[in-house]
């Protein structure tokens, strides 16, 4: 990790212009990560721009400290071009949505890949990814240690945010004793753990609460599979003025469920897809082989998926997929 750490340090140092990019519908990991190693790149003098397929939910960009993410893919066609792409907390190309605007570049570039996902594909010329880590901001620290890179207290406040984010606030499964030295390390160089925990906990409104109230009174379980679930609609965001990356906690929520031996929560997308997020808390789950059946992937406890079709159909799909992992066990 440390040899890795330097081989991408010195392409750092070498590149004459960088690009940024995160995966898309970014959460407080991608965001937190693309902010702290945009100061890293300021703070050395370094050309680069931020970009991210989509745009950053709105309760993220009340985070003052999160730099603002460009979303015009004309930043891929600037005269001078990027010789260094530096993706961020994805798995691979598609899931980040750039394969194909990498794929139509003209001039000669390398990409760092640098992630925690356990599917991640190693799609990188050097690849700095650790499955074991709480979030890619975890793994951004041991980079800037590796490097003795100043982390000052924006970077400190970024690297945080994203530990926060994807250990829920330190109550999942990706909460380890390293995670939690790191956000005490972080705390002691300027972070204030008060303020994104508050952003994170006490952003709750009355619309919000009744579609959470929607999604739980349809939960289900399905005997067979030991799987609870349920769903959102469309329908429900629409009625109560609610925007979709503000129910993105009920996944999480659902890690306090005591039956099941793992849930799911669907989410109607716009365009006839469906979402879907796996959870579990137990440690003979691998919720990530089923999401990778459905072209999703992510971690063993937490994984998710995107596919063609409504709920129903979904469902079908995902129930099949759960039963022929149960034949190979």
């Amino acid at each position: 990790m440390q040899r890795i750490s330097k081989l991408i340090y010195n392409e750092i140092l070498g590149a004459k212009k960088i690009l940024l990019v995160s995966h898309q519908n970014p959460d407080g990991d991608a965001l937190g990560s693309l902010s702290s190693f945009s100061y890293f790149l300021k703070n050395l003098g370094k050309p680069h721009n931020v970009y991210c397929l989509t745009p950053a939910p709105p309760k993220l960009l009340a985070l003052p400290h999160l730099v603002s993410v460009n979303n015009d893919n004309s930043v891929w066609q600037e005269n001078d071009g990027h010789d260094l792409i530096i993706v961020l907390d994805s798995g691979d190309l598609r899931y980040a949505g750039v394969n194909e605007l990498i794929n139509n570049l003209k001039h000669d570039f390398k990409i760092i890949n640098i992630d925690h996902h356990v599917s991640n594909i190693n799609f990188g010329h050097h690849n700095l990814v650790i499955p074991s880590a709480s979030s890619t901001t975890e793994v951004l620290y041991y980079f800037f240690r590796h490097n003795n890179i100043n982390i000052d207290r924006n970077i400190a406040l970024s690297l945080l945010t994203g530990l926060i984010t994807d250990t829920d606030n330190f109550t999942n499964g990706a909460t380890t004793s390293s995670a939690l030295k790191i956000a005490s390390d972080l705390i002691h160089r300027g972070a204030n753990f008060n303020s994104i925990k508050a952003w994170f906990l006490q952003d709750k409104t009355i619309p919000k609460l009744k579609v959470w109230g929607a999604v739980l009174s349809r939960l289900n379980k399905n005997e067979e599979h030991d799987i609870v679930y349920t769903f959102i609609k469309q329908q429900d965001l629409r009625e109560n003025g609610v925007d979709e990356a503000e129910v993105e906690g009920i996944a999480n929520f659902m890690n306090n469920l005591g039956d099941g031996r793992a849930s799911l929560i669907l989410k109607e997308l716009g365009d006839n897809n469906t979402k879907g997020s796996f959870r579990t808390t137990r440690d003979d789950i691998d919720v990530s082989a089923w999401a990778k059946a459905l072209g999703g992937g992510g971690h063993k406890k937490a994984a998710g998926f995107t596919v063609e079709g409504g709920i129903d159909k979904t469902l079908e799909m995902m129930w099949r997929v759960v039963a022929e992992s149960e034949k190979k066990e």
